[in-house]
């Protein structure tokens, strides 16, 4: 995903944020729910919230998480 073209984080909540990096540390989403302090049903929803706003619809080819991380990465 190019960020100078395609959708990028920008739009993105601080928590959104911080739930990609800590995606892009490469923690499961009860380690984000400990490390943030909520639970994984929130930790869930983010993560939705930040697909929904890259564009990563579930049929996308590759991998959702690894999409969203690189476009978080790239901005």
């Amino acid at each position: 995903m190019d960020s100078a073209s395609g959708p990028h984080t920008n739009s993105a909540t601080p928590r959104e944020r911080e739930v990609l990096a800590l995606m892009a540390e490469g923690l499961a989403n009860p380690d984000t729910a400990g490390r943030l302090v909520v639970t994984e049903t929130a930790v869930s929803k983010h993560i939705r919230s930040i697909f929904a706003k890259l564009g990563l619809a579930p049929g996308d080819a590759g991998h959702r998480r690894v999409l969203a991380v690189l476009a978080y990465l790239n901005s």
